[in-house]
């Protein structure tokens, strides 16, 4: 079921999502191999390096009504040894070398 749902999310990512994929596709960010709308566990996140076990999630306006429900969703996946970047919506759209460096340097850290 959540391969079926990653799949369906996959097919229809936002504009935000377009873009940064575009950034980490094809190992082009550090070298580093990511995959997209990935199920890890009961969650699908949005973009992993699972060699680097690092998360990035891309948030709209909708996570800031789902704060508690994120902050429990963020403490499972880091009990499981994942660090998590977000980044939100409007950051992608207005300032992309941040947001990208961001996960740069979350990458870097983690060597």
């Amino acid at each position: 079921m959540a391969n079926q749902r990653a799949r369906q999310l996959r097919r229809s990512p936002t504009q935000e999502e377009r873009i940064i994929w575009q950034k980490l596709r094809h190992k082009r960010l550090a070298g580093c191999r990511f995959r997209r709308q990935h199920p890890i566990g009961p969650f699908i996140v949005d973009f992993v390096c699972l060699e680097r076990r690092l998360i990035v999630e891309i948030d709209g306006c909708q996570h800031a009504d789902h704060a508690e429900r994120d902050r429990k969703r963020s403490q499972w996946l880091e009990e499981r040894g994942f660090k998590l970047v977000r980044i939100w919506n409007r950051d992608v759209r207005l300032n992309l070398h941040d947001a990208v460096e961001s996960i740069f340097g979350a990458l870097l850290g983690e060597r």
